[in-house]
């Protein structure tokens, strides 16, 4: 297993994390549609993959100003796991942009 400097809390594969760490570089370089494509790949692969829907959404909101589709995943990520604190937290920030509160 590779080395990382965090816990592995999602039990992500090697794979997975070498995906989602070029995602993330993608996003820091403002390459947004391949970290979008990667992202996305990802999902395809699991739907229910939580570091991802967060990542995506992130890139959503953040990025793509697309605040109805960060607050739609941020929504499944809460839906699978409800003490998401993070998404939660990003989700209400979204929330305000669409009217829905």
């Amino acid at each position: 297993m590779t080395d990382h400097a965090f816990e592995n809390t999602y039990d992500l594969s090697d794979d997975q994390l070498t995906k989602l760490d070029e995602a993330e570089e993608k996003m820091l370089r403002n390459n947004l549609g391949r970290a979008e494509e990667i992202l996305l790949e990802m999902l395809e692969e699991d739907s229910e993959c939580i570091p991802v829907l967060n990542n995506l959404a992130h890139l959503y909101g953040r990025h793509f100003s697309d605040f109805e589709k960060a607050v739609e995943l941020y929504d499944k990520v809460l839906a699978l796991e409800p003490d998401n604190a993070w998404a939660r937290d990003a989700r209400r920030r979204y929330m305000r942009y669409v009217g829905r509160d």
